[in-house]
């Protein structure tokens, strides 16, 4: 198959899930945005920015060392095990440790009175860390239906027990006394429930994957010597570790903001903040699940088409496309955002303009995450680290001097600096390393195009709401025409050159 239409194909169904999964969870946001506070919400935002750091820990950078070691392997079963024993044997650790440790830890995070999401979160980790690997393989053997189907499953059961309880159950509990709710259900829990959804969830993912984890560990495997080897565990280490440092930083760069909100701010307006700014955070969540859903795909294939002669243009024209495809994206949700604000409460619209520069933020990261290829494929990891690493400091520096003065926005500004000036450098150091003929020109053209149609949008003034929809969106439509026309001839001129070789 042709790589484009291969890597495309596979982002569609790694996309499946997660674009119908986030969607869904983009519905739950308007059920959580109008049955709790915005200081509620603001500590499912913080709980879940610190889930977010934990497991990076807990996979510290196996995912990526498994694509890159079964390519170079004989024995791929015995590079999985080898991972998967390791992850797990830690992730075990680590519950057992939050939940011996569940109350200091609760106190130090300000919630001394719920101990409970320490252990719930515990076993949310340890379980997807685990579950993270088995769907690494999968995306290593490129069977992104098995992956998709397990995946939904995992969105499916969280979505139903959210609904179950957060709907049904609290609906049962004050209609009726009689209610067999009432034996297990207790409204003080409140935002607990969505916690215990993800316990549920994570549970069901991992026993699912029982099966393929036994097919490993069978005879035959251990026979051919496929569960344990601890000098391929070093050397897998010493590749996976400043992946680790890395994912830190890249963490501490989309959600350390999330967390300071709470300590640099006022306690009265803390969590209230990142409430607000949490809601607003999942309306640009379309480029977010692209992003996500393209990288499932785009890291394999990047590794298992390295060795190809035409890999380099290869990665030049895939990048093309994925700015394309992000900026429509980027234009998409702010052309439509009279009507998309309505999906979160009315107390948490307050904070709507952070969105473009989110859309914008993220659309960075994810150009960065395509340059990153040249510092995997070279296994020069280090930069990897030192280039997230940079922009950690950017994110600590901007919310510790600004959030104090500027509250959520001073958050998203940050954001938007640190993933601009990572992408920057690491083009620039990328071009030394592993050079790549990316078409810059067209690149910032597309860029520059879109945020002046974007900006020509913010000074329209129509008084009704279906006009102003229409005519926004003719402006998305005409940056499609043009990026058509410029598509078009770039093609035309390709055939044209590759006949007149001939």
């Amino acid at each position: 198959m042709n790589p484009f239409k291969r890597l495309a194909s596979q982002t569609a169904i790694y996309g499946l899930p997660t674009i119908i999964g986030r969607l869904l969870n983009y519905l739950l946001v308007p059920l959580y945005t109008y049955n709790f506070s915005t200081s509620e919400y603001g500590t499912v935002n913080e709980m879940y920015a610190y889930v977010s750091f934990l497991l990076i820990i807990l996979t510290y950078g196996m995912e990526t060392a498994l694509f890159n070691f079964s390519v170079r392997s004989e024995n791929k079963d015995r590079v999985y095990s080898t991972i998967l024993v390791c992850v797990g044997m830690t992730s075990a650790v680590f519950i057992a440790g939050l939940w011996f440790f569940s109350q200091p830890i609760a106190t130090l995070i300000r919630y001394p009175h719920h101990p409970e999401y320490i252990i719930w979160f515990g076993l949310v980790l340890g379980l997807d860390a685990i579950s993270s690997i088995a769907f690494a393989k999968l995306r290593e053997q490129q069977k992104p239906k098995t992956f998709a189907a397990i995946k939904t499953l995992n969105i499916v059961v969280n979505i139903f027990f959210n609904l179950f309880f957060i709907v049904y159950c609290k609906h049962q509990f004050e209609q009726s006394q009689a209610s067999w709710v009432r034996s297990f259900y207790s409204p003080e829990i409140g935002i607990g429930y969505i916690f215990i959804s993800n316990v549920i969830a994570s549970a069901v993912t991992l026993l699912v994957q029982i099966p393929s984890f036994l097919r490993v560990f069978s005879p035959l495997q251990r026979g051919a010597g496929g569960i344990w080897d601890f000098s391929l565990l070093k050397t897998i280490l010493l590749y996976a570790l400043p992946l680790l440092v890395a994912g830190l930083a890249g963490m501490t760069n989309e959600t350390m903001d999330r967390i300071l909100l709470k300590y640099l701010l006022p306690a009265d307006v803390a969590l209230q903040q990142n409430g607000i700014y949490g809601a607003c955070y999942k309306i640009s969540i379309i480029m977010t699940i692209f992003i996500q859903t393209f990288r499932y795909a785009a890291e394999p294939f990047f590794f298992s088409h390295s060795a190809e002669k035409d890999a380099r243009s290869v990665y030049a024209r895939v990048m093309n496309y994925f700015v394309i495809i992000c900026l429509v994206i980027f234009l998409g949700t702010w052309m439509n955002i009279s009507w998309i604000q309505y999906f979160i409460g009315a107390d948490f619209r307050a904070g709507i303009s952070v969105v473009p520069i989110l859309l914008l933020a993220n659309f960075c990261l994810g150009v960065f995450l395509n340059l990153s290829i040249w510092y995997k494929l070279t296994d020069t990891t280090k930069w990897g680290a030192y280039l997230t690493i940079t922009g950690a400091v950017i994110t600590l520096i901007g919310n510790f001097v600004f959030i104090p003065r500027f509250g959520y926005m001073a958050s998203a500004w940050t954001t938007l600096v640190c993933y601009a000036g990572m992408m920057v450098i690491s083009y620039f150091i990328g071009n030394k390393h592993y050079p790549v003929n990316y078409d810059l020109r067209r690149f910032l053209g597309y860029v520059a195009l879109s945020l002046l149609l974007f900006a020509f949008s913010l000074y329209l003034r129509i008084e009704s709401n279906g006009i102003d929809i229409i005519v926004k969106n003719l402006l998305l439509v005409l940056f499609l025409i043009i990026v058509f026309i410029f598509e078009r001839k770039k093609l035309f001129v390709k055939k044209y050159e590759s006949q007149d070789h001939q």
